[in-house]
């Protein structure tokens, strides 16, 4: 009896968790592009799934090597594979100024 309860208290709070992370990704967007190639770490972390570590590796794979000329060329960045490049690839650019931000609504 004591396991089931604890079993459904646990899908409960799995069930809020999940609905919680769906109403965040809803309300958040991002608009305009970052250009790869210039960007900060800071603009680089509005692309999603770009956290602290991949902008990091994306800056030190750009001052390495030097400005990316592909967007596929991301695949060579620690850390980037086909699903990330997919996930952010829209919002990236090579040339011009970035204009990304990150912008409420439902």
């Amino acid at each position: 009896m004591r396991f089931s309860i604890h079993a459904s208290r646990a899908a409960a709070l799995a069930a809020f968790v999940l609905l919680a992370a769906t109403a965040l990704a809803q309300t958040t967007s991002l608009s305009g592009v970052v250009n790869v190639n210039l960007a900060s770490a800071e603009e680089l972390e509005l692309l999603p799934g770009v956290g602290p570590a991949r902008a990091a590796a994306i800056i030190a794979h750009r001052k390495q090597q030097g400005p990316f000329k592909r967007l596929d060329d991301l695949l060579q960045v620690s850390g980037i594979g086909e699903k990330a490049l997919a996930r952010m690839k829209a919002h990236c650019v090579l040339e011009g100024k970035t204009t990304a931000k990150l912008a409420g609504g439902s």
